[in-house]
């Protein structure tokens, strides 16, 4: 998916296109989720999910393997799409978050600061830092859920679009159910948010688990 279509898809991500439609936020073993990638996919694929990115924290080792073992073949071309993605640490307001990256070309140069396993450090731990280096991997940045954090969320928000943040994780499940549920009443004030400043909105489950349905 080129980056002009993924923003076309962004654009239209609501409290509905999670779990069972889009889900742009999981992890796999390759950092602290419990699934291997192919076990990822293969629920993607019997949850006729459509869209996914594996977005595990500071590496694209997961991507690196399915391309490696070529896991997709195996799926039919009509089935889901899966997206580039990782999971970034980085400080603004000095507060600590994390900065979704979808799209990203994983083997671009600028990526390599935050591919190391670890938190990055330094001057490649301030939020600009981490949006500029997504956006010049050719992808999209995402607040990740943003009522999560020490500063509200309505704090984070504006100053996240001033530092060039593309979008906000708006639908999350911050009761962290075992089946995903939107909490709609943050979530919705969070999307409201989004509107007033034209940002591109993205959902996930946050799955660490055995299951993709839930965290």
């Amino acid at each position: 998916m080129n980056r002009e279509d993924l923003v076309k898809l962004t654009s239209n991500i609501n409290k509905n296109s999670c779990p069972k439609n889009i889900n742009f936020h999981c992890h796999t073993k390759f950092s602290d989720g419990s699934l291997e990638p192919y076990e990822l996919l293969e629920q993607a694929y019997k949850n006729n999910l459509k869209f996914l990115s594996i977005t595990d924290h500071h590496t694209i080792k997961a991507h690196e393997y399915i391309k490696k073992n070529n896991i997709l073949k195996k799926y039919p071309k009509d089935s889901f799409t899966l997206i580039s993605g990782i999971e970034i640490n980085c400080l603004i307001l000095g507060c600590l978050v994390h900065v979704i990256g979808l799209g990203i070309d994983i083997k671009s140069k600028y990526l390599n600061p935050y591919i190391l396993g670890e938190s990055p450090i330094g001057n490649d731990l301030n939020i600009k830092s981490v949006i500029k280096a997504i956006n010049l991997a050719g992808g999209l940045s995402f607040l990740a859920h943003p009522a999560r954090y020490r500063i509200p969320f309505n704090k984070l928000i504006p100053e996240a679009k001033i530092q060039g943040i593309d979008g906000i994780e708006v639908w999350y499940d911050y009761e962290l159910n075992e089946v995903w549920n939107p909490s709609l009443f943050v979530c919705s004030e969070i999307d409201k948010l989004a509107d007033k400043y034209s940002m591109l909105k993205t959902c996930g489950t946050d799955s660490h688990g055995l299951s993709l349905l839930g965290r």
